[in-house]
């Protein structure tokens, strides 16, 4: 039975189906499913964008592009035989109902998203030793993700593996231990001696691999409690930069010209302003 959902669907898998006729659009009929897949990882970050916008009609604009580009993928694939818009729907409907045992088959109830998870993650357990070569838990992470994305899906499929703190306090004892060894690398450079600190060879090794570590705790806890860390500072970037847009409105001149204490005071007057 159509309905004005399934409908909506079929018109836009129609409209791409003639954009790539050969009298359809001479762009369209030049690309190649290796070259959408740019359009993917850009249309998605700007989806990402609008929701933490709680912007609900770029949101809608947004998922809609992301549709177009998904469908094309799916359209280019098909004239060669790859795959189509329904074997793509078709693998993961299988994969939701396969990995919703407690939803769609025999297994009881989830009582909470824990729980959930933890059936989510033992059926791919089950796959993974299916003849495949990668068993890892951690396997089907893209390496392109955004690191602190990565690091907060690392996380989740560790949890839900079992390798977790009983708390929070755990992980939060975590960022405590690794400031402490990011601390311990950079002994014997005095940061306030100098406007410049340069680290070399094996310190600088070493200072690397602790910052990242403190990083990649920091990323952990906020899993831990619930924050996704990618958001957070996407969050924290967007804070800075209206706060020192805001600053250098308020400023005469070029911020190079004025002193550290003029440039602290308008710093925090930007803050208490705008939050």
């Amino acid at each position: 039975m159509s309905t004005p959902r399934s409908q909506a669907l079929e018109n836009l898998l129609q409209l791409i189906d003639a954009l790539r006729e050969p009298d359809g659009c001479p762009w369209d009929l030049k690309q190649t499913v290796e070259s959408m897949a740019t359009y993917v990882i850009e249309e998605g970050f700007e989806l990402v964008e609008a929701i933490e916008r709680q912007d609900d009609q770029a949101t809608q604009e947004e998922l809609g592009d992301l549709l177009m580009v998904l469908a094309l993928i799916c359209r280019i694939a098909s004239e060669s035989g790859r795959f189509d818009m329904q074997k793509a729907a078709d693998s993961v409907a299988e994969k939701i109902v396969r990995r919703h045992p407690h939803v769609f088959g025999d297994k009881d109830r989830a009582g909470d998203a824990d729980e959930a998870l933890a059936n989510w993650e033992a059926v791919k357990a089950e796959e993974r030793t299916d003849g495949k070569k990668d068993s890892s838990v951690l396997a089907g992470l893209p390496v392109a993700l955004p690191a602190l994305a990565r690091a907060g899906r690392t996380c989740e499929k560790a949890i839900g593996a079992g390798f977790r703190w009983a708390t929070p306090a755990g992980a939060f004892e975590k960022i405590v231990e690794e400031l402490g060894e990011l601390r311990q690398a950079m002994q014997g450079r005095d940061l306030d001696a100098a406007a410049k600190v340069r680290f070399h060879g094996d310190q600088l090794t070493r200072v690397e691999d602790e910052l990242g570590d403190l990083l990649m705790a920091s990323a952990f806890f906020g899993r831990y409690i619930g924050i996704d860390p990618e958001r957070a500072c996407r969050k924290a970037l967007r804070r800075f930069e209206d706060r020192f847009r805001h600053m250098e409105g308020e400023l005469p001149g070029a911020l190079g010209e004025q002193d550290l204490a003029t440039l602290m005071a308008a710093w925090g007057a930007a803050k208490e302003q705008l939050g």
